[in-house]
C-alpha cells in the first residue's frame, strides 16, 4: 500500500525539520517532503498527492488560490495569534508551542479532521500502525496500572497526583514510571503522548 505523503511548506527550516521530525514519530510509514516556498510545491510533479500540508502562514498567502482549493487538507503554521489575516476555514497549528503542547494540538487536529470527513483512509492508518516487518520489534506490553500511570502523566499530572489519583504510594508511581521508561525507551512526555494516542490508551480528544 502507497505511504500517505505529507507536504511541510516553510521557508523556516528548523520549524520544519522539527515538524517533520515531531509527524515521523506519529505516523512512522508517513512520506514526508519538505519545500521552502509555495513556488516549489507547486512546480513539483506530486503537488496534488499530499494527504495533508502543513504551510506556513507567509506561503498559504504566496499561494491563496491553491491552498483554498485544498482547504480541508491544508493546516497553516502561525506563531501566536498572527492567524488574523488569514482566509477563514483553515485549522491552524501555532509552532510556538512547546514540544508536548505541540503534539497534542497536531493529534487533535487529527481527530477532528478524521470526524468531520470520516475515518481515516487505510494508507493512514498503516502509516500510524506499519507492519511488524516495517517497525522492527513488536511493542512492550504494558500492564494495566502502567496504562494507568502513563494516561496520567500524558494528562499533565505529577507523581504525588498520580499517587492520589490512583489510591497507590509515591514509591509504587514512582516503579511504575521507571518500568514505563524501560520498556518505552524514553520518558519525554510529547514521546509518551504520542505512543498512548496511538495504542488507545488515551484518546485524541482527551488530551
Amino acid at each position: 500500500m502507497q505511504q500517505p505523503a505529507i507536504a511541510i511548506v516553510t521557508p523556516n527550516t528548523l520549524t520544519g525539520f522539527g515538524l517533520a521530525a515531531i509527524i515521523k514519530r506519529m505516523m512512522p510509514g508517513a512520506d514526508i517532503r519538505m519545500f521552502p516556498r509555495y513556488a516549489e510545491l507547486a512546480s513539483a510533479a506530486e503537488a496534488d498527492s499530499f494527504f495533508h500540508y502543513f504551510v506556513s502562514a507567509s506561503e498559504v498567502l504566496a499561494g491563496a488560490a491553491y491552498f483554498l482549493a485544498r482547504q480541508a487538507k491544508t493546516i497553516v503554521l502561525v506563531h501566536g495569534n498572527e492567524s488574523g489575516h488569514l482566509p477563514q476555514g483553515f485549522h491552524t497549528l501555532n509552532v510556538q508551542l512547546g514540544e508536548q503542547d505541540l503534539v497534542r494540538a497536531i493529534v487533535s487536529l487529527a481527530h477532528r479532521s478524521h470526524h468531520a470527513h470520516g475515518a481515516e483512509p487505510e494508507a493512514v492508518r498503516q502509516a500510524r500502525h506499519p507492519k511488524d516487518e516495517e517497525q522492527g520489534p513488536t511493542p512492550p506490553r504494558l500492564t494495566p496500572r502502567e496504562r494507568e500511570v502513563l494516561k496520567e502523566v500524558v494528562g499533565g499530572h505529577i507523581n504525588k497526583e498520580i499517587a492520589e489519583h490512583l489510591g497507590v504510594s509515591l514509591a509504587t508511581v514512582i516503579t511504575h514510571r521507571k518500568n514505563l521508561t524501560e520498556k518505552l525507551g524514553t520518558r519525554n512526555v510529547a514521546a509518551l503522548t504520542i505512543y498512548a494516542v496511538a495504542h488507545g490508551i488515551v484518546r485524541g480528544e482527551d488530551i
